[in-house]
């Protein structure tokens, strides 16, 4: 399992995120998480990533017991991860490859060559290849998520969680977005996409689980 979780409880505020849940995603699986606004879905995700504070349980996410997890080693899990944001976080004064050069050499990349290499790969898999020298605020928005996508994929990781990625777009831009998460998907890696894009669920049919009063109910699976 990529991510197995067993009486899990989250608490945000004082508030109870999730209450003795227990959950497991298998590798390659595509999940939606849906759930009216404020019920949590965000911070069940910051959770799987060591960015809020688990109450009691037991949990892994990538083989990192994330109950335990030291503070110094959740880059070293989040390199496992990727991390898709419905508001993009594009470093809005450096142009795609320098936002893409950024993360890489954060985590480790020294070789130029296997840099450019590896940054040109991703943004041929988003179909952005041409857009590397432009800046942030030159793409449309569909745009700019596809380049959080390719930047959430550089370290080849085994799970992608994305908040929200198409809460900021039109329908057909939105679509753009699913496939793009879905071709990953494709190639083995786990995708888990909290949304509240019913018409994008509807349309692209995968295992959906509720979160609702602090507990998971799964939905339905794909056809």
């Amino acid at each position: 399992m990529i991510i197995n979780l067993k009486n899990f409880t989250v608490k945000n505020n004082d508030i109870t995120i999730l209450d003795q849940i227990s959950f497991s995603v298998k590798k390659g699986e595509f999940i939606y998480i849906i759930g009216k606004t404020g019920s949590g879905k965000s911070s069940f995700l910051k959770s799987l990533y060591g960015d809020m504070k688990i109450l009691k349980g037991e949990g892994t996410v990538s083989e990192f017991d994330i109950i335990k997890i030291k503070y110094d080693k959740i880059p070293y899990l989040r390199r496992k991860i990727g991390i898709v944001f419905q508001d993009f976080k594009l470093l809005p004064d450096r142009n795609i490859k320098k936002n893409l050069e950024f993360v890489l050499k954060a985590t480790d990349w020294i070789d130029k060559n296997k840099i450019d290499t590896r940054i040109d790969e991703v943004l041929e898999k988003v179909n952005l290849i041409e857009k590397k020298n432009k800046f942030p605020h030159e793409l449309s928005g569909g745009e700019q998520q596809r380049i959080a996508i390719a930047r959430a994929i550089l370290n080849y990781p085994e799970l992608i969680l994305a908040d929200e990625p198409t809460g900021n777009l039109d329908p057909s831009t939105s679509s753009e977005i699913i496939n793009v998460l879905m071709e990953i998907n494709k190639s083995g890696t786990t995708v888990l996409i909290a949304t509240h894009d019913y018409e994008i669920i509807s349309k692209y049919p995968y295992k959906t689980i509720r979160l609702e009063k602090g507990k998971l109910f799964e939905l339905s699976k794909k056809n």
